[in-house]
């Protein structure tokens, strides 16, 4: 009879060490020495869900030799084999994970070369027989490795560490500054005279006033007055960043190499935010924006990047470092503790899911690729030869080294803070109406005209002078012979005739009109009038206003008519003239000429106005590229100027002392911390749309419209039309059906983009105005129509602020001496109190808590002892404890190959 006993576990020895799997020993001891003869082979069978390993992975180790193992995939067994060569007792070991269990073993023996027949055996001494033995065995499966438990990391110091709070209003206060805020919005005849005065005597401390009784009456339940206390606590904590050890994460990648062969393998590790940013933005621009990859590879610096980027934040400048402060819903508990406890599961929720997900964006913006090379001149890369002197074909996997940060966070202390609104300014609407924005220089280029010839004028066809020659003959009507010597003169009432007395009674009559016809005018010109006439010979006096009369020359007949005064032939039967007449061009050819080079012109200009369109256009392409990807200033240079413009609009609130500005400064400085100021602009705080102005139209303009070329401007100043200061905005028109189904122009005011911008910012689809080179907050902060400024109040002068505040022309007092409600978790000390005695107490306490050593000793004890873990992880935060604890996950840009077998028949990695 066989005995199977369990030896124990021993450490994998070096080379071969393997986090997590350990050697398992089990001796075969005989009651007979034929049982375990030499020649044979002895087997123990264990489940196949045991991760084990190939003892050919581990040459030269001792308790492996002889040792195989065999796997049958009919069977659900997996067997570890030794061959006996010494007769007696024998002892089989494997590698398998260090997890202990129990399991049912098997024993098998057979001669070599034969099959396992599975036998009876003992399990210890005093047991049954049986084939099947309950003993002690690996784990099933494969190994899970999460890696040292946190507390094997005591004493590590924080590598980084991150300061954020959370600011919670305390109720029950009515400010004097948010009440009349609140009051001017409500419809109440009994508000209307509601006045600074108010808000002061004994009557406004009890609420006894009408118009204070009024307010609280419109507002009704308790939680809604938070916005009108003037006075909240901002808890403070500290996040700690601690660096554990690394693991090999899941593969990215596999090479398989030949017998003899050698593959030189390239890695190359670049972040999805790539140069080639069209390759890579396919991809993003598929995600919501949550889910936007973050630019780093630390989720200490990751969380640092989301809290600048998160728009719901205050920004706070806490011991010179900017700390973000989430908003919670007011508190009307003024319990110091209540206040920590709440904060602190507050500050559990969102910073334990802001770390998962700017983790899962770590783990996403690494991206390695693989590629097997023969020559490279690639110095930049990491290169790997891997060679395989082995007759066996060798497969590795690649796989990523994977970080493990712990992450711990601390409250470090508790703030009493002073709450104001500022509204919007009817002469400056808006807290950001004093922010100057940043224009981009861009001067666009006019059009090269020099392709477009310039058309040629067809010439106005001009007036012509044609020469005409011809004879006055001498036509004698009546009297006796020809007598062409003699001096004529125009008879009288017939001055188309001449004559000549001979004696009395008697003349000779000849014509003193004669008409000629004239040259024919060219195509498109007429006769227009006689230039100059010269006679020659005889003595010939013209009819001069009758040859520039109207209708002579005739261009109907293209005649002309002379018509004489005197007249001598000297005896010549025709006198020889001369003249020049003007033929000028019809109107029709005029028009004709001026119509074709209006044509030519017209056609010339719209191919220049295209031509300037497709430059314009593309500079306005251009323009939205540069835009686009303009880097944007450094966030906490933003929050300082936003910071500062708050800081003023608050000192314009109090009439503290008139016009001196400088004097309302220090004072208000002396006793709050303004450095430290924080400001919330929020989506309930964004500009609403004017009601008259519900829906965009067709004359909208949007904020920011895209300006006129700069060739078009009638008097250009310095850089008219060659900046950009906002993302351009454009009304377009679509159609829409109304309730009686016909289509309906609706107008938008839309934002342009092209496929080589990046995509447009937060607000572009509302119209807000967008700076550039700013972030969202800074966005936001441009069209906010009012903001909530915090104050936290400097460390031991929480009561000489309190008194402060509740002056007459700063916040008053109404509703101070009102009786405190006592809820559940408020220290004794609170029954039977006023909201003023309470307030008196609470700032008593934070005064001697924020100015006790010990206190701020406490909150720098990590960064001397190191990380001390928290059991269970999170716990309500006591002030000044380290109250929750996790751990993440984070990938590196470093790949290791591991070297690995699979089994030929199921293909299951061994």
């Amino acid at each position: 009879m066989l005995t199977v006993t369990f030896m124990g576990r021993a450490p994998v020895p070096s080379p071969f060490t393997v986090t997590g799997y350990s050697i398992w020993s089990y001796r075969i001891e005989a009651s007979t020495g034929s049982e375990l003869s030499s020649g044979k082979n002895i087997a123990l069978g264990l489940p196949r869900e045991v991760d084990v390993r190939n003892p050919a992975l581990y040459p030269g180790v001792p308790q492996l030799v002889g040792i195989t193992l065999q796997v049958d995939v009919t069977s659900s067994r997996q067997y570890v084999v030794r061959q006996i060569t010494t007769p007696g007792t024998q002892t089989i070991s494997f590698v398998a994970p260090s997890g202990e269990t129990r399991h049912e073993l098997l024993l098998a023996t057979a001669p070599t070369g034969q099959a396992l027949v599975p036998v009876p055996f003992l399990a210890d001494t005093g047991t049954t027989p049986q084939i099947l033995q309950l003993m002690p065995a690996p784990v099933a499966g494969p190994l899970v490795f999460n890696g040292r438990p946190p507390g094997d990391f005591a004493g590590t110091l924080p590598y980084a560490s991150e300061l954020f709070g959370v600011y919670r209003p305390l109720v029950g206060w009515f400010g004097l500054q948010n009440s009349l805020r609140v009051a001017s919005g409500i419809a109440d005849e009994r508000l209307a005279l509601l006045s600074r005065e108010t808000f002061s005597g004994a009557s406004a401390r009890t609420l006894d006033d009408e118009m204070l009784a009024a307010l609280a009456e419109q507002l009704g339940a308790a939680p809604l007055t938070g916005v009108l206390s003037p006075v909240g606590l901002v808890n403070l904590f500290r996040q700690y960043f601690f660096e554990f050890d690394t693991f090999l994460g899941p593969p990215a990648g596999h090479v398989w190499i030949s017998p003899g062969g050698t593959v030189e393998v390239v890695e190359s590790s670049t972040r999805r935010m790539l140069v080639e940013r069209v390759a890579e933005q396919s991809e993003e621009i598929s995600r919501k924006v949550e889910e936007s990859l973050t630019e780093q590879d630390d989720v200490a610096d990751a969380v640092k990047e989301d809290n600048a980027n998160d728009t719901n934040l205050g920004i706070s400048v806490t011991g010179g470092v900017s700390a973000p402060i989430y908003h919670a819903d007011a508190s009307a508990s003024f319990g110091l503790h209540t206040t920590v406890k709440k904060s602190s599961e507050q500050t559990h929720k969102h910073s334990r899911t802001q770390s998962a997900k700017v983790t899962s964006e770590i783990k996403r913006n690494f991206k390695t690729t693989f590629r097997t090379v023969t020559e490279t001149t690639d110095t930049s890369s990491r290169r790997y030869v891997v060679q395989n002197t082995t007759n066996e074909l060798v497969n590795y996997e690649l796989r990523r080294k994977m970080r493990k940060v712990g992450v711990q966070l601390q409250h470090i202390g508790t703030r009493l803070a002073w709450q104001v609104y500022l509204p919007r300014n009817p002469e400056k609407p808006g807290p950001g109406r004093d922010l100057g924005l940043g224009d981009l220089v861009h001067v666009v280029s006019a059009p090269d005209l020099s392709t477009i010839p310039k058309p040629e004028k067809i010439p106005v066809p001009g007036e012509k002078k044609v020469p005409f020659h011809d004879v006055i003959p001498f036509q004698q009507t009546a009297g006796g012979d020809d007598d062409n010597d003699d001096t004529y003169t125009p008879v009288p009432g017939r001055p188309d005739k001449g004559r000549f007395e001979v004696g009395p009674g008697t003349d000779n009559i000849i014509m003193f009109r004669f008409p000629y016809l004239l040259p024919d005018p060219e195509p498109g010109y007429v006769v227009n009038r006689l230039d100059t006439i010269t006679v020659h010979g005889g003595v010939i006096e013209l009819d001069q206003a009758f040859l520039h009369m109207d209708g002579n020359p005739d261009p109907v007949t293209n005649t002309f008519q002379i018509q004489l005064l005197l007249a001598n032939f000297r005896g010549q039967d025709q006198i020889p003239f001369d003249a020049v007449f003007i033929y000028s061009p019809t109107q029709a050819t005029i028009d004709a000429a001026n119509m074709a080079n209006a044509a030519a012109e017209d056609a010339y200009n719209k191919r220049v106005a295209e031509l300037q369109r497709e430059a314009y256009g593309n500079a306005v392409r251009d323009r939205l590229k540069l835009v686009s990807g303009i880097r944007t200033r450094p966030w906490q240079d933003l929050r300082s100027e936003e910071r500062q413009t708050v800081y003023a609009g608050l000192l314009s609130k109090l009439p503290l002392f008139g016009a001196n500005a400088h004097l309302a400064s220090e004072a208000t400085r002396a006793v709050f911390d303004v450095d430290e100021m924080l400001y919330y602009v929020a989506p309930d705080f964004w500009r609403p749309q004017p009601s008259e102005e519900t829906h965009p139209g067709p004359d909208s303009v949007g904020v920011y419209p895209v300006p006129p070329p700069p060739w078009e401007a009638t008097n250009p100043v310095v850089l008219e039309g060659q900046t950009v200061a906002s993302w351009y905005s454009y009304t377009d028109k679509t159609n829409a059906i109304d309730p009686q189904g016909h289509h309906t122009p609706e107008w938008r005011v839309d934002y342009l983009i092209t496929e080589e911008t990046q995509p447009a910012p937060l607000g572009s689809s509302l119209g807000w105005l967008i700076q550039i080179d700013g972030d969202e907050r800074r966005n936001e902060f441009l069209n906010a129509a009012w903001v909530k400024a915090v104050l936290p109040i400097r460390p031991g002068h929480e009561l000489e602020a309190l008194d402060w505040l509740a002056r007459a022309d700063v916040e008053g007092e109404a509703n101070l001496g009102a009786d405190y409600p006592f809820r559940e978790g408020d220290p004794d000390d609170y029954h039977n109190k006023t909201y003023r005695d309470v307030l008196n107490l609470l700032a008593a306490e934070l005064q001697a808590s924020n100015t006790d050593i010990a206190n701020t000793i406490a909150t720098e004890e990590v960064f001397e002892t190191g990380f001390d873990p928290l059991e269970g992880g999170f716990r309500p935060a006591a002030p000044y404890e380290v109250f929750d604890q996790w751990v993440e996950v984070l990938p590196t840009d470093q790949v290791v190959a591991v070297q690995v077998h699979y089994d030929p028949k199921t293909g299951q990695q061994l």
